[in-house]
C-alpha cells in the first residue's frame, strides 16, 4: 500500500510539472499571436497547473480516457513553431484527429493543414484592435469589463477604452474601482487595479480605462480621449428602442451600439451561435437579447433541428435582480415590490417570444413564464416540449452531450450529468446554458429539459462574442466544427465532471 501511495504521488507530481511547462506556451500563443487554446471549449489561458489537469480530465466527456498531457505538450510546441494568426484552437480535437491520421504523419505538417485558414506570412502586420466603451457599470458592465480585460491579449481584438457613468459621490472613482475589484458572487478580480484620481482612469492588468462622467449619451467627444470608431455597449437598460439608442451615435468617435437587453421594434436581437451571421456591416444598433433568451435558444435550435418542435412552454426559475426591492416597498411592476430575498415572485418573461427573433422557425410555438427566487445568481429554464419525432432520455441526452462537445453550438451549450450539482456550481460558466442530463424527461414526443445558466457571467460571455462579431474579431474556431446528426449519436454513459465553467 505504501508503494502504491508513493507511486500515485510521484505520478501526480510529474503530471503537475508537465502542466506547469505548458503555461508559458499557452500564454505565448495568446499574447504574441492571439491564439486561444482550449480542450473541448475549456479555455487554457490564465489557468493554473491544477486547472489544466482538470481540463485534461474533462476530455473523458468525449471518450473513455483523459487527454494525454504529453500529446497536448507536443501540439503546443508545434503551434508555437508555426506561429499562426488569431484563432480559437481546440487542442483535444487536434490530438484526436492526429491519432486518426496515417502512421508516420509529421505533426507540424498535419497542424499546418488543419489550421491553414489562420496561417500568416512572416512580417505581416498584426491586426488592429477595436475600441469598446461601456455605457453603464452595473452588474453586467463590470463583468464585461472583467472579461474584456482578461481577453486583452496583445491588443489585436477588443480594447476596453472607457466606461461612462453618472457621478454618484465625491469618491466615485474609488468606489467604481472597488466594485470591479470585489464581487460577492463572482469573487475577487484576478489581477491588479490602480486608480488615478487626477486623470480619472482605472488601470487593470495593463488595460487603461478612462472613466467619463455624463448623463447624456449624445454629447461625449470620445476622440478627445483617443477613442475612435468605437462600439458602445449600453448596459443601463434606460433606452431600448432605436430612437433612444441612436443618441449614442451623435457622440464623436462612436460607430456602433450594442444593447445588453432585448431590443424593441425592428432592432435585431442577436444570440451568438444562432443568428450572429445576420449582422451586416451597416448595422449600427443591435441587441444581445436577454440572458434567458441566450440560454434557451441554442438548446431549442439543437432540438428543433434533430426532432422538430411542435410547441412548448418555457418556465424560468430566475435569480432576483436589482430592479426588485430588498424589502416590501412600492414598485411599478406587479409583485416586484415584495421582498426579493424573502419571496418567490411570479412575474412575466418575454424570453419565449424573443426566441423567434433569433430563431424564426419557432415563431408562435412557445409560451413562457417566470418565477424570481431568493438567490443572487444562476437560473434554471425548464423546457416542456412537444416534438414531431419521438425520442427517449438516453438518446436525446447523448445528442445534446455531443452538441456541447463538437457542434457549432459548443460555445453556447454545455452538458452535465451529476446527482449532486446545484445552482452555485454553475457560477462563472462561460456557456449560455448547461443541460442537466439527469433531470431530462422523455416519453415519445413529450420531452422536458432542464437548462441551468449563469444569468450574469454566461450572458456576459455571449455579449462579448456578439461584440467580437460586430468588430470582425471573433476568432476562427479550429478545427472546424461539424453539425451533429442524430443518426450518428449512440447513447453512452457520461462520467461526472465537477468542473463546469
Amino acid at each position: 500500500m505504501s508503494h502504491e501511495f508513493d507511486a500515485r504521488r510521484e505520478d501526480w507530481i510529474a503530471r503537475e510539472e508537465l502542466a506547469e511547462r505548458m503555461i508559458p506556451l499557452i500564454g505565448g500563443l495568446y499574447r504574441r499571436h492571439g491564439v486561444v487554446t482550449s480542450i473541448h471549449g475549456r479555455r487554457l489561458i490564465n489557468r493554473s497547473a491544477v486547472e489544466l489537469l482538470k481540463a485534461h480530465r474533462f476530455a473523458r466527456q468525449a471518450g473513455d480516457v483523459e487527454l494525454d498531457l504529453a500529446d497536448t505538450m507536443r501540439v503546443l510546441e508545434a503551434l508555437t513553431e508555426i506561429a499562426p494568426g488569431p484563432a480559437s484552437i481546440d487542442v483535444a480535437r487536434l490530438v484526436s484527429r492526429f491519432h486518426a491520421a496515417p502512421a508516420g504523419t509529421d505533426l507540424v505538417d498535419f497542424l499546418r493543414a488543419e489550421i491553414a485558414p489562420v496561417l500568416v506570412d512572416a512580417g505581416e502586420p498584426a491586426p488592429t484592435g477595436t475600441d469598446v466603451v461601456l455605457y453603464g457599470f452595473g452588474r453586467i458592465g463590470r463583468l464585461l469589463a472583467r472579461i474584456l480585460i482578461a481577453h486583452a491579449g496583445g491588443g489585436q481584438g477588443l480594447r476596453l477604452r472607457a466606461i461612462v457613468v453618472r457621478k454618484g459621490s465625491e469618491n466615485d472613482l474609488a468606489k467604481r474601482a472597488s466594485l470591479l475589484r470585489r464581487d460577492s458572487v463572482h469573487g475577487p478580480f484576478q489581477g491588479t487595479i490602480t486608480v488615478d484620481e487626477e486623470a480619472n482612469t482605472i488601470l487593470a492588468n495593463g488595460t487603461l480605462i478612462q472613466v467619463i462622467y455624463s448623463d447624456d449619451p449624445g454629447t461625449i467627444d470620445y476622440t478627445a480621449y483617443g477613442i475612435d470608431d468605437a462600439i458602445v455597449v449600453d448596459n443601463t437598460g434606460r433606452w431600448r428602442d432605436e430612437a433612444g439608442l441612436a443618441r449614442h451615435l451623435e457622440s464623436t468617435g462612436v460607430s456602433r451600439v450594442l444593447l445588453t437587453a432585448p431590443g424593441k421594434g425592428a432592432i435585431k436581437n442577436i444570440v451568438h451561435g444562432i443568428n450572429h451571421a445576420d449582422i451586416e456591416p451597416d448595422d449600427r444598433i443591435l441587441s444581445a437579447a436577454s440572458c434567458t433568451t441566450n440560454a434557451i435558444t441554442p438548446v431549442l435550435a439543437a432540438i428543433d433541428e434533430a426532432y422538430g418542435v411542435v410547441r412548448g412552454h418555457v418556465e424560468t426559475v430566475h435569480s432576483f435582480t436589482n430592479d426588485q426591492n430588498l424589502i416590501d416597498n412600492f414598485h411599478k411592476g406587479d409583485r416586484r415590490g415584495r421582498s426579493a430575498v424573502l419571496n418567490m415572485v411570479i412575474t412575466e418573461t418575454g424570453a419565449a417570444k424573443a426566441v423567434a427573433k433569433a430563431l424564426p422557425a419557432l415563431e408562435g410555438k412557445l409560451t413562457g413564464s417566470a418565477i424570481r427566487v431568493p438567490t443572487p445568481d444562476v437560473s434554471l429554464a425548464i423546457l416542456n416540449l412537444q416534438l414531431e419525432r419521438p425520442t427517449d432520455k438516453a438518446t436525446v441526452n447523448a445528442y445534446l452531450r455531443k452538441v456541447s462537445l463538437t457542434s457549432p453550438l459548443r460555445q453556447q451549450v454545455d452538458y452535465i450529468e451529476s446527482a449532486e450539482v446545484v445552482s452555485t456550481d454553475f457560477v462563472g460558466s462561460h456557456r449560455a446554458g448547461i443541460v442537466d442530463g439527469l433531470a431530462t424527461i422523455a416519453d415519445g414526443t413529450d420531452v422536458v429539459l432542464y437548462v441551468w445558466y449563469d444569468n450574469e457571467y454566461g450572458y456576459s460571455c455571449q455579449v462579448v462574442r456578439v461584440i467580437e462579431a460586430m468588430a470582425g474579431s471573433h476568432p476562427v474556431v479550429l478545427p472546424e466544427r461539424e453539425p451533429v446528426r442524430i443518426e450518428q449519436v449512440a447513447p453512452a454513459a457520461v462520467p461526472e465532471v465537477a468542473e463546469v465553467g
